[in-house]
């Protein structure tokens, strides 16, 4: 058996390198910090990217199969006659870099779920669907539906060309201080049963 204090292996030896002061000057570390910085943060920002996109989003089947499916299948986000598309991400992750990390964190809770099989079946998933959409709504109101907001806003409204009663409403969201979700739930997924007139 060979003796490890002779035969270090590479990390030792980049470390007791690294040990002797005379190898390193203090601008050799601020160099060697910085790339690593660089290295570690766009690492970092392209996980983050991957995660943002909306083939993400449906790699699962539970989500595929299901929210996806009825989003796709006839929503006004998916198909209009603009042509501008709305992806799950939009929708769901807010584009402020802080939003957006607070954002991630909270679909850690998804990723549980995903490993432990909470959703995993079209029945399970509809047993959980209420709950599922009353922590969305709470999320999307408690931030005043900033991702509804990204993309529509009271003021850019051609509101003479709405109906009355769109008119109406707006008109009292505006003047409640009411935010999007609290009057557009079920606008890109279907409403879950069970519902309350609380939700």
């Amino acid at each position: 058996m060979a003796d490890s204090t002779s035969n270090p292996g590479p990390l030792a030896r980049a470390w007791r390198w690294l040990r002797q002061p005379s190898k390193l000057s203090l601008l050799s570390l601020m160099t060697i910090g910085i790339v690593l910085g660089i290295l570690l943060w766009g690492g970092f920002h392209t996980v983050v990217e991957a995660t943002n996109r909306e083939e993400f989003c449906i790699g699962c089947h539970e989500m595929r199969n299901n929210v996806y499916k009825e989003y796709s299948e006839n929503t006004i986000h998916y198909t209009n006659r603009t042509g501008v598309r709305a992806t799950c991400p939009d929708c769901h992750v807010p584009k402020e870099w802080g939003p957006k990390m607070l954002r991630k964190i909270q679909a850690s809770r998804e990723l549980y779920g995903k490993l432990v099989g909470t959703v995993d079946t079209p029945e399970k998933f509809e047993a959980k669907r209420l709950q599922l959409a009353r922590r969305e709504w709470a999320r999307m109101k408690a931030n005043d539906s900033l991702e509804c907001r990204n993309c529509h806003s009271h003021e850019s409204m051609a509101k003479t060309v709405q109906k009355p009663r769109a008119q109406k409403s707006h008109e009292m969201a505006l003047k409640d201080k009411e935010t999007c979700i609290v009057c557009h739930k079920g606008i890109a997924h279907h409403k879950p049963k069970g519902m309350t007139e609380e939700d």
